[in-house]
């Protein structure tokens, strides 16, 4: 596995610099150049038994995450290295030795789980969405986020979205999100949250202080405005989503609500269920939108990954009628959204008076 590891690094680095950190595209190559067996937990990392890059277990980010949560806990060889202070590579790649070897068991837990950023950017396109929802449907949403990680996201209703002169969301934001936007503005129509869960399979816990530093460790060390946005979502998270599979919660929450629009939704989650979990959730929402009525109105949607890039793509399936409406793309990190959705009043929609 040590050319796979190493290939794994190489392209972590491609995707970091990519997104906007150089800081984790030079320690991602350094990685990728200089990481060598010879220990216990770096033969454990080459020694990998799953697929080790991003479409897999994500070890590299799993092995970032780990060093970067030591430098927030206060470990001073690696905070005299970390952003932002400008060091040679020679200088960064021996506090990041001499940390795995003093810090390796710390290291080993931390990497036993898969990555969590909960990245709150990705909410510009769920505020997005409901305003767009609700010019189509006037109705409450009742919110079901698929791989919550911790929540942040359920509480979309209390950021903003701003792009020139325009805003959506919040009228009084704890955070304003603020992507380079393409394309005409979410309706104005206003929307509001009747209820809201989630799930994770490995959930975090925003009231824990260990879960909390887990969150900041995935958050790029050069990257400070992602933090700052996290700690003030933090700052109105709810309690932490349920742990369980995505699926089968998903399966007690498919019974319509009269007077709610029930609004199933995931942001680089689902893309990561197995093939045979997704098949099932497909197979149970599209069930469900079959009973939905323009009473009790089901919508589906995902930014996720597809075959096309850049971004992700952004999609809806709309009951009843199962309109299958393309929105557009996003940037993975939010940091741009192409809008472009058919206008609310090309959907044709059983209007019924409100209950």
């Amino acid at each position: 596995m040590t050319g796979g590891l190493r290939d794994a690094f190489r392209e972590q680095a491609e995707s970091c610099a990519a997104l906007g950190s150089p800081f984790m595209a030079r320690l991602m190559g350094l990685c990728a150049e200089r990481l060598v067996p010879g220990s216990p937990l770096t033969d454990r990392l080459f020694a990998w038994q799953s697929e080790v890059g991003p479409r897999g277990a994500s070890v590299p980010l799993r092995l970032a995450g780990a060093l970067h949560a030591l430098c927030l806990s206060g470990h001073s060889g690696l905070g005299a290295v970390y952003p932002p202070a400008r060091t040679s590579d020679d200088t960064l790649w021996a506090a990041v030795e001499a940390a795995l070897i003093g810090e390796a068991k710390m290291i080993g837990r931390f990497i036993d789980s898969p990555p969590q950023t909960n990245e709150v950017r990705r909410a510009a396109v769920l505020i997005a969405a409901a305003h767009w929802l609700a010019a189509v449907c006037d109705r409450p949403l009742r919110l079901s986020e698929l791989g919550a990680s911790a929540g942040l996201n359920l509480s979309f209703d209390r950021f903003a979205l701003r792009h020139g002169d325009w805003t959506r969301g919040a009228d009084r934001p704890v955070l304003t999100l603020a992507p380079d936007w393409r394309g005409p503005p979410p309706p104005a129509a206003p929307f509001v949250i009747d209820a809201r869960a989630g799930v994770d399979l490995n959930p975090l816990d925003p009231g824990r202080a260990a879960d909390r530093l887990r969150l900041r460790a995935y958050l790029w060390p050069d990257q400070p405005e992602r933090r700052a946005l996290t700690d003030a979502a933090l700052s109105v998270a709810g309690p932490a989503p349920e742990r369980g599979d995505a699926i089968d919660w998903l399966r007690r929450r498919l019974g319509h609500e009269r007077g709610t629009l029930h609004l199933i939704y995931s942001t680089v989650a689902w893309q990561y269920f197995p093939p045979a979990a997704q098949a099932r959730g497909q197979a149970m929402i599209a069930a469900a939108g079959q009973s939905a009525t323009a009473l009790a109105p089901l919508a589906w949607f995902g930014m996720e990954a597809d075959a096309a890039t850049p971004g992700a793509a952004l999609t809806l399936r709309l009951w009843p009628g199962d309109h299958r409406i393309a929105l557009g793309r996003a940037d993975f990190h939010g940091r741009w959204v192409d809008w472009h959705p058919p206008a609310p009043d090309e959907i044709p929609w059983q209007a019924e008076p409100r209950p």
